[in-house]
C-alpha cells in the first residue's frame, strides 16, 4: 500500500458538479478539511452538540444546509465551516469533490475536500460544535476498525457503516464520505464494499 500523500490526493480528485439524487432531498454541503502534519495527511472533524436539530452528538464534517443566498454547495460548505469553526474560506484550497450521498433523514450531502493550514486558531461555535477532532487519514485504513449493521429511523431500516477507534465512533453519512474519499485513493477497508454503498 502506497503512502496517502497530498500529491496522490490532488491527482485523484476533481471538482465536479454534484449529480442530482433521486427523491425530494434537502441539499447540503460539507467540507472535508485535510491538513499535513509531519508529512502525513490528517482530517478535521467536529462533534455536534446535543442542541442542534439533526444528528445530535455525532462526529461529522463541518457544513450544513444550502441557503438561498449560496450560489452553490461549495459556497454552502465554506460558509457553514466558517460559522461553525471560524475557518476563513480564503485559507482553504479546494482539491475536489466527492459523490453526493443521500441520508435517511432527508438530506443530499455533497462533500468538498479542502487543504487547510495547520496549525490554525479555530474559533468554534458553542451552539453547534462540542469539540474538534483531528485524526490521521491512515487510521481509517485498517479493516478491523470498520463494521456495518442495520439502522432503524422512523420505522425504516437501512444499512450503515461504523468506524471505531480509541472510544471514538464515526458512522452514517460521515462514514460514507470517508469511504468515498478512501475509494478515490483506491483504498477499500470495508470488505465487499468497493463502491462505498453503506447507507444511512
Amino acid at each position: 500500500m502506497g503512502r496517502l500523500s497530498l500529491p496522490l490526493l490532488k491527482s485523484t480528485l476533481s471538482l465536479n458538479q454534484p449529480q442530482p439524487l433521486p427523491g425530494d432531498l434537502t441539499p447540503a454541503g460539507v467540507l472535508v478539511p485535510v491538513f499535513e502534519k509531519d508529512g502525513d495527511l490528517n482530517l478535521l472533524f467536529t462533534q455536534r452538540t446535543l442542541t442542534v436539530r439533526d444528528h445530535r452528538g455525532q462526529i461529522s464534517f463541518p457544513g450544513g444546509v444550502k441557503d438561498d443566498g449560496d450560489p452553490d454547495l461549495l459556497a454552502t460548505a465554506l460558509r457553514e465551516t466558517q460559522e461553525e469553526i471560524g475557518l476563513d474560506p480564503g485559507a482553504v484550497a479546494i482539491l475536489g469533490s466527492l459523490p453526493s450521498v443521500a441520508t435517511i433523514t432527508g438530506y443530499a450531502i455533497t462533500a468538498f475536500v479542502g487543504l487547510i493550514p495547520h496549525p490554525y486558531d479555530f474559533q468554534t461555535n458553542p451552539r453547534e460544535v462540542e469539540r474538534l477532532l483531528l485524526l490521521p487519514l491512515s487510521g481509517f485504513l485498517p479493516p478491523e476498525r470498520w463494521t456495518s449493521g442495520p439502522y432503524v429511523f422512523k420505522g425504516r431500516v437501512t444499512r450503515v457503516c461504523y468506524w471505531r477507534a480509541n472510544h471514538e465512533v464515526i458512522w452514517g453519512a460521515t462514514a460514507r464520505i470517508l469511504l468515498n474519499l478512501l475509494a478515490a485513493l483506491n483504498q477499500y477497508p470495508v470488505t465487499g464494499d468497493r463502491h462505498a454503498t453503506c447507507l444511512d
